[in-house]
């Protein structure tokens, strides 16, 4: 009995520890800048930057070597004094606008930023266009498109009035 509960609690164990993220163990100490706010701040543009090697992970989440390599060059600029933007535009122009996770708007990454807006506003049109038609159908199939005329009327009310045989 106390066998499988050392086991039930070590595999307990095990599974959270697998499901702690690796990002925090990504920023190695010597990395870290001994300046709280320009730590701050790196980490918040490492957050902004793509890792080249992982591509769907920041360089702050990624161990890659590259990532590595792209924090440091992050932290430089910003104990030279560098602006956040003046960093990001640093590495922009050295690797490239893929290296940021958030694009910038543009006429080369505007279909990126306008086809999740333009998807939505089309399926709001076909759907409103749709219920319109499904509405004119039901009214039409319900008589209310159609009016009698004078003679149908008349006749109608003949045979209401007539008894039955």
């Amino acid at each position: 009995m106390w066998r499988a509960r050392c086991m039930v609690l070590g595999l307990a164990l095990l599974s959270s520890a697998c499901a702690l993220p690796l990002a925090a163990w990504a920023v190695q100490p010597d990395e870290v800048l001994s300046d709280p706010a320009l730590e701050v701040r790196a980490r918040a543009l490492s957050k902004e930057l793509r890792c080249l090697v992982c591509q769907n992970q920041s360089i702050d989440d990624s161990a890659a070597p590259l990532a590595r390599d792209l924090r440091v060059l992050v932290r430089e600029r910003l104990t030279e004094g560098d602006s956040d933007q003046q960093v990001v535009d640093f590495v922009v122009d050295r690797y490239g606008e893929f290296v940021l996770l958030r694009p910038r708007f543009n006429w080369h990454t505007a279909l990126l930023w306008l086809t999740p807006p333009g998807a939505l506003i089309g399926g709001a049109v076909v759907m409103w266009l749709s219920a319109r038609r499904r509405r004119s159908a039901n009214a039409v199939s319900a008589g209310e498109g159609e009016r009698l005329t004078p003679a149908e009327e008349a006749r109608l009310a003949r045979l209401i009035q007539s008894p039955e045989p």
